[in-house]
C-alpha cells in the first residue's frame, strides 16, 4: 500500500474525479511509473508483414506541447501511448504532476491515470479501446498550482490491425531533407519552436546612432571667481560616484594680486557696515523731518546692495575661496582642468552625469524625410553585447527629428529618448532599428530561427516535435528580432525558434552516423 502526502492525495483525488459519473463505459486504470523502464517500438506480425509504425500525434494549448507516439488504435486491443509534455514558456519537460488520458467515442469514455512520467517529461499510457469509430485523445493535466487539458482530434478507433496500421503507414512523415531531435535533447538545451505569423510589418529603416546624455542628466560646474582650482581630494577624478551637495572643489584667489577675494570681502564688509550704519542714522532722522524722503531713499537702496554683496560673499567665498558642490547624485564625466590650475570665472571645471537619462541620436538620408512623421517605435541593437531591446522596454520615446539639413552636414537628425537601465554608455554607438507606421502585413519568424549557410538562408520546419525540415528560405527586412519571410515559409507553420544551429548540428551528426536515430 503506498502512502501519499495531504497533497499528493488531493492531486489524485481531483484527477480521479475527471473520470467519474461519465456515461456509457468508463475504464479506471492506474499506472506507478517506474523511472527505469526504456521504451522501444513495438512490432507486430499480421498476415505475414512486419507492423512497427506509430501514431505520431501533436497538440497545444498556451500552457503545454504535448507530443504523443502510440501503437494504432485497435478495438479489443491494447495501445501504448508514450506521451512527452512541454512547458510552453520555456519547452522544459513537465516533472511533476497527474495525467490523464481520456479517449472519448460517441458516448463511451476510457481513461486511465498516471501519477507520475516513467522519466521527465514522459507519461506512459497503455489503453484497450471498446468501440469503433472516430472521436478525442485528451489528456488532463493536474499539477499543485495548476490544471490544464490537451485535445487531439480525430482519433481513429479500427476494427483489424490490417486497417490500423495502414492508415499509420500512410499518415507517416518523411523528408528528403528532414533531421532527428528529439524531446529529451531538445529538454536538455535552451529550445523553442514557433508559429509563423502573418503581421502588420512595415518599412524598417537601419541605421547606426550615438548615444549622447540629455540635457536634464549632466551638469557643468563652472568657477564663480577668478581663481586657482584646488580639488577636494585626490580621488577627483573621471567616474567617481558624488552625492547631492559633496564638496568637489573650491577657487581660491588670496595670493593673487587681482581680484583677492579676501581683499574684495573686506571691503564688502566695510561698505555693508557703513551703508547699514548710514541707513539707521537717517531713517532716524527721516522721523523728525531732518532728513528729506530723497536722502532717506537713497541710503536705503545703497544700503541693500551692499548688503547683498556681502552675503553673497559670505555665503559663497568664506575663507577666501569659493566652494563649489555636487547638484545632483551620480559620477565625475570629465575633469577640464587640473589641481592647482588657474581658471576664469564661468571657465568649466568639472561635468558631473547621472547616466539615467540618455538620448540616441540616428543620423538619416534626407531621402528619409518625408516618412519621419510616421515614426512609430524603434529597436536597439548592442553591437559589442549583441543584444536587442525594444524602445519600450527602456522606456524610450522619438524626441524630435531635424527639419532641415545643411552643406557641411546633409543627414537628417533623429532623436530617441531612453532610460539607462541596461548599462548604456555615452559616446558609445549602437544599431537602430526605426519602425514607421503600415498598413501592411508579411510573414515572419524570430531572427533566431533563421540559419545561414554559404550565403544562403534556412529554417527548421517542425514536422513533428522530434522531427524537422530544413527548408530554404528568401528572406527581407528585419526589425532585430523578427525577420521577414519572402518565400518558403507558410503562415501557421511552426519553426525552430531557439536553437536552431543545435538542430543544424544534429543533421550533421546523422549524416556522419548511418545508424544514428531515434532512441528513448
Amino acid at each position: 500500500m503506498k502512502i501519499y502526502n495531504i497533497a499528493s492525495a488531493l492531486l489524485i483525488a481531483i484527477a480521479l474525479s475527471a473520470c467519474s459519473h461519465k456515461h456509457g463505459h468508463t475504464s479506471h486504470e492506474h499506472y506507478h511509473g517506474d523511472a527505469s523502464h526504456e521504451h522501444s517500438h513495438d512490432k507486430h506480425v499480421h498476415d505475414g508483414h512486419t507492423h512497427d509504425e506509430r501514431l505520431l500525434l501533436t497538440a497545444y494549448n498556451s500552457d503545454f506541447e504535448v507530443f504523443a507516439e502510440a501503437t494504432p488504435f485497435v478495438v479489443g486491443q491494447s495501445s501504448e501511448i508514450l506521451a512527452h509534455f512541454s512547458h510552453l514558456e520555456n519547452f522544459k519537460p513537465l516533472t511533476e504532476g497527474i495525467v490523464t488520458a481520456r479517449i472519448i467515442i460517441g458516448a463511451d469514455e476510457l481513461c486511465q491515470h498516471v501519477e507520475q512520467p516513467i522519466k521527465n517529461g514522459i507519461y506512459l499510457f497503455s489503453v484497450t479501446p471498446t468501440t469503433i469509430g472516430t472521436g478525442k485523445l485528451i489528456f488532463d493535466i493536474q499539477t499543485a498550482n495548476s490544471s490544464s487539458q490537451l485535445v487531439l482530434s480525430n482519433i481513429q478507433i479500427y476494427n483489424n490491425e490490417h486497417d490500423a496500421y495502414y492508415a499509420a503507414a500512410e499518415a507517416e512523415i518523411s523528408s528528403s531533407n528532414g533531421v532527428t531531435f528529439t524531446k529529451e535533447q531538445s529538454w536538455k538545451v535552451e529550445f523553442a519552436t514557433e508559429e509563423v505569423k502573418h503581421e502588420p510589418f512595415g518599412q524598417i529603416i537601419r541605421a547606426t546612432a550615438q548615444i549622447q546624455p540629455s540635457q536634464i542628466d549632466e551638469k557643468v560646474l563652472t568657477a564663480k571667481t577668478n581663481g586657482v582650482v584646488a580639488f577636494a581630494g585626490n580621488d577627483i577624478v573621471e567616474g567617481k560616484t558624488v552625492n547631492t551637495e559633496q564638496s568637489l572643489f573650491s577657487i581660491e584667489s588670496g595670493g593673487l594680486a587681482d581680484n583677492n577675494l579676501d581683499v574684495r570681502f573686506a571691503e564688502a564688509t566695510s561698505e555693508y557696515n557703513l551703508t547699514k550704519t548710514e541707513y539707521e542714522r537717517r531713517k532716524e532722522l527721516t522721523k523728525d523731518r531732518i532728513v528729506s524722503e530723497r536722502e532717506f531713499l537713497e541710503a536705503e537702496t545703497a544700503y541693500k546692495n551692499a548688503e547683498a554683496v556681502y552675503k553673497n560673499l559670505q555665503e559663497n567665498f568664506a575663507s577666501g575661496k569659493q566652494v563649489i558642490r555636487s547638484p545632483i547624485n551620480g559620477f565625475i564625466k570629465q575633469v577640464l582642468v587640473r589641481n592647482g590650475e588657474y581658471a576664469e570665472t564661468g571657465q568649466p571645471v568639472l561635468v558631473v552625469s547621472q547616466n539615467r537619462d540618455l538620448l540616441i541620436k540616428a543620423a538619416l538620408q534626407p531621402k528619409y524625410f518625408d516618412v519621419l512623421n510616421t515614426i512609430e517605435t524603434a529597436n536597439i541593437k548592442i553591437m559589442n553585447r549583441n543584444l536587442s531591446y525594444t524602445l519600450e522596454e527602456l522606456n524610450g520615446k522619438v524626441v524630435s527629428y531635424g527639419k532641415s539639413t545643411d552643406l557641411s552636414n546633409p543627414l537628417i537628425p533623429v532623436l530617441f529618448q531612453v532610460q539607462n537601465n541596461i548599462g548604456l554608455l555615452p559616446g558609445s554607438f549602437v544599431e537602430m532599428y526605426i519602425k514607421l507606421h503600415s498598413g501592411s502585413y508579411a510573414l515572419t519568424v524570430p531572427k533566431e530561427a533563421i540559419v545561414e549557410e554559404m550565403g544562403a538562408f534556412f529554417t527548421f520546419v517542425q514536422l513533428t516535435p522530434e522531427y524537422f525540415e530544413k527548408r530554404s528560405v528568401k528572406t527581407g527586412k528585419t526589425d532585430s528580432f523578427r525577420t521577414e519571410i519572402l518565400q518558403g515559409l507558410s503562415a501557421n507553420e511552426r519553426v525552430v525558434s531557439k536553437g536552431a544551429i543545435l538542430v543544424k548540428l544534429a543533421q550533421i551528426s546523422e549524416s556522419l552516423d548511418a545508424h544514428s536515430g531515434h532512441v528513448h
